[in-house]
């Protein structure tokens, strides 16, 4: 049944996510790492990286919040709730490493949310067993997207890639849970559908 307070509740959601710093609950996981030595080339390509990472969470939250909309099992939904929190503490480690770095978010990040909240609510549509399918699938790319910016950061930027491999913790986390929770595996074209959309995303948000 349609619910106004809740469609409210989630377009607050999104001004928050686009518009207002996020907080993380748990401890930066580059708290106790000291800022290393980068010439200015490095420097911009960190923090270039780092900026398409926080645009990613931009479009994972979106997703959740599209997902957690439309799904059926209240379960579901409070795990994808959970797991959006997460997201949150992500958008709050990528945003502050942005900075520290001297870099700025993606101006293309409303546009990025826009569409991801869209495709979110189009799987959840499709019921839970799709809709968690494609939570492991999104959650199994950007695992794979966050490993090659492992090999891709300064060497010696160790406070960039210990929030790196912490979100890769975390994201394998949720894609166990969306298969534990019965999430069906997505046929080959959509998974090459998902892929080809990523490196739009990573490509422009790298520059943008």
């Amino acid at each position: 049944m349609f619910n106004p307070d809740r469609l409210i509740v989630e377009f607050d959601k999104g001004l928050r996510t686009l518009f207002s710093p996020a907080h993380s609950a748990r401890d930066y996981p580059d708290a106790n790492v000291p800022e290393a030595s980068m010439n200015e080339t490095e420097k911009k390509n960190a923090a270039a990286l780092m900026r398409v990472n926080h645009s990613g969470e931009i479009c994972a939250q979106a997703l959740y919040q599209g997902q957690a909309l439309t799904a059926r099992d209240p379960a579901v939904q409070q795990k994808l709730q959970q797991a959006a929190q997460e997201e949150t503490e992500h958008l709050a480690w990528t945003a502050r490493r942005v900075h520290e770095l001297g870099g700025h978010l993606s101006m293309l990040n409303p546009f990025w949310y826009t569409g991801s909240l869209a495709i979110g609510a189009v799987a959840g549509l499709l019921g839970d067993r799709w809709n968690l399918g494609f939570l492991a699938e999104t959650e199994r790319q950007v695992g794979d997207h966050l490993q090659s910016h492992l090999d891709r950061l300064p060497a010696q930027d160790e406070k960039s890639r210990a929030i790196v491999k912490q979100m890769y913790s975390d994201e394998t986390g949720h894609a166990d849970m969306a298969r534990s929770l019965g999430g069906a595996e997505l046929p080959r074209s959509v998974q090459l559908a998902m892929k080809l959309n990523g490196k739009v995303m990573t490509g422009a948000s790298y520059w943008v």
